[in-house]
Order: C-alpha cells, then sequence, then structure tokens
C-alpha cells in the first residue's frame, strides 16, 4: 500500500518546485500589483484606497497613450522585422549552397550574447546627427543628414533597427531548429514534381514551420510590449520613444506614483493577454492547435 502511494506522489513532487516559484515570483506579486492598481501609495507607508482613480487618470493622460501608440508601432514592426529576418537568414544558414555555415552559424548569434546597453551606445554613435557613420554614408551618397535622435519623424527608427539586430539571432536560431528537422525527402519528392526553389519554400517549408513561428510570433509579441533597454537608451524629443513598459518604470521609480504604475502594469498584462488569446484562437482555427 505504501509504494502504492510512493508510486502516485512522486510526479507531483517533480512539480512542486514549479508551482512554489510560480506562487511566489508571479502569483502573488501578481495579485498584489492589481491590488495596488487601486490605491495611492508612494512605496512607503501604507496603501491608501483610492478606487479606480489610476485608471481614469490614465485615460485623460497623453505621455499614457502616447507611450502605448509607441509600443504598438514597436511591435508591429519587431513582428515584421524579426519574423522575416529570422526565416531568412535561417533558410541562408541551412541552405548547402553556403560555405562555411558553422562559422556563420555562430556568428549569427553572436549579437543575442552582447549587452543591450553597450549596443544601445554604439547604436546611439551610429546614428549621430553630426558624425554619426549612417549620416556619413548618406551624405557620401549625395543625401542630407537625418535628425535622427533629435526627430519625433525619425526617432523611432534607431530603436527598431536595435531591437531587430538584438532579437533576431535568437528567433534564428529557433527557426533553424525546425528547419533542420523537416526531411530531405520532401523536397526530393517536389523536385521530382518540378517545384522551383519558391514553391518549396512556399507550400513545403512554411507548413512545417507552422508551430515554431507560431511560438515565435507569441514571443516577440512579449518581447516588443515589455521593450525598457532599447527605448531608454536611445531617447527621442520628450516621450517619442517612451514605450509602455518604460513609461510604467518612470511613473514607479521616478516620480514614486506606484498605484499609477501599478495600473498601468495591469493594462500591460490585460493587453497582453488579449493579444496571446486572439493568436491562440487564429491558430485553433486553422486546425493546428
Amino acid at each position: 500500500m505504501m509504494k502504492t502511494l510512493k508510486k502516485y506522489r512522486a510526479p507531483y513532487l517533480f512539480i512542486l518546485p514549479f508551482f512554489i516559484l510560480f506562487f511566489v515570483f508571479q502569483l502573488i506579486p501578481t495579485i498584489w500589483t492589481v491590488y495596488i492598481s487601486f490605491t495611492e501609495w508612494k512605496g512607503i507607508g501604507d496603501p491608501q484606497p483610492c478606487g479606480v482613480s489610476n485608471y481614469r487618470k490614465m485615460m485623460v493622460d497623453s505621455m499614457f497613450w502616447e507611450s502605448l501608440g509607441n509600443t504598438v508601432i514597436y511591435w508591429i514592426a519587431g513582428l515584421v522585422l524579426i519574423m522575416g529576418l529570422s526565416v531568412l537568414i535561417a533558410t541562408l544558414l541551412n541552405s548547402p549552397l553556403v560555405k562555411g555555415r558553422a562559422f556563420f552559424r555562430t556568428a549569427a548569434f553572436l549579437p543575442n550574447i552582447c549587452a543591450a546597453i553597450a549596443m544601445g551606445l554604439i547604436f546611439r554613435m551610429l546614428f549621430e546627427e553630426n558624425v554619426g557613420l549612417v549620416n556619413e554614408i548618406l551624405v557620401s551618397l549625395g543625401a542630407e543628414r537625418v535628425p535622427w535622435l533629435t526627430s519625433t519623424e525619425f526617432s523611432k527608427i534607431p530603436v527598431v533597427f536595435l531591437t531587430a539586430w538584438r532579437y533576431t539571432p535568437w528567433f534564428t536560431m529557433i527557426v533553424l531548429s525546425g528547419l533542420l528537422n523537416i526531411s530531405p525527402d520532401y523536397y526530393e519528392a517536389a523536385t521530382v514534381d518540378g517545384a522551383n526553389a519558391v514553391q518549396k519554400f512556399v507550400y513545403i517549408t512554411l507548413p512545417s514551420l507552422g508551430n515554431i513561428l507560431f511560438f515565435c510570433s507569441i514571443t516577440v509579441t512579449v518581447d516588443m510590449w515589455k521593450m525598457f533597454n532599447e527605448s531608454y537608451i536611445l531617447p527621442g524629443p520628450g516621450t517619442s520613444n517612451t514605450s509602455l513598459f518604460q513609461y510604467m518604470y518612470q511613473s514607479g521609480f521616478n516620480v514614486f506614483n506606484m498605484g499609477y504604475a501599478s495600473a498601468i502594469g495591469v493594462i500591460l498584462i490585460m493587453i497582453l493577454t488579449v493579444l496571446s488569446a486572439v493568436q491562440f484562437a487564429a491558430k485553433r482555427r486553422q486546425g493546428e492547435l
């Protein structure tokens, strides 16, 4: 009898550490954040209940809406650039026509292990208006200098490029792992049937990568909505580059309005939940979940 109990108890013991960490570092902080969002709190003393005043303030806060709009732009640009570049680079790294693939696979992953702040400082120098390398190249081609970081019109472009440069290597390796698991027999059969390279990519490669691309899209969405380093190290005029996550940080730790920062955090959680649910629903409608 005791052996039978131990037999059924063992699996639960293996997953117990996960539930302990989940409750301590995720569930309890989330519940506390929701509670604080309905209070006025400076980080010290007792939180004072204020009802939904933080959420009412948010509805008329122009900085909140601007940071929300900036984050939507980063999210859409990140999905297009990171996903597109990851598939393209992974396909090239998997091609037998590329010599020295082992070297290029290693080199392609290097940006992911570089410090975000260090890379941000380098990108700031690259996009500097007067002596930046990007503007020097434009001038050599006969174009005018662009105020990349001092104009609300162009200030988001360096942030988008830095984000794509940092995140693409990681997702490239994920897509590459999916490509390596596609059987060569599919491509050989397609070749016999007279399919060209584009048809093989559209009808074999992309469908075979469906679940991996879905995972990447969910992960990119979360990463873009919690962006902080890139927009912080490459600031534009005013709040033209401020992300929603950065504005939450500034509200909490610059002006010590923890209640308002918590309300922004709750909205951020709700947005990510809705976006993830939509993506899962779309995937389920395709019959792949």
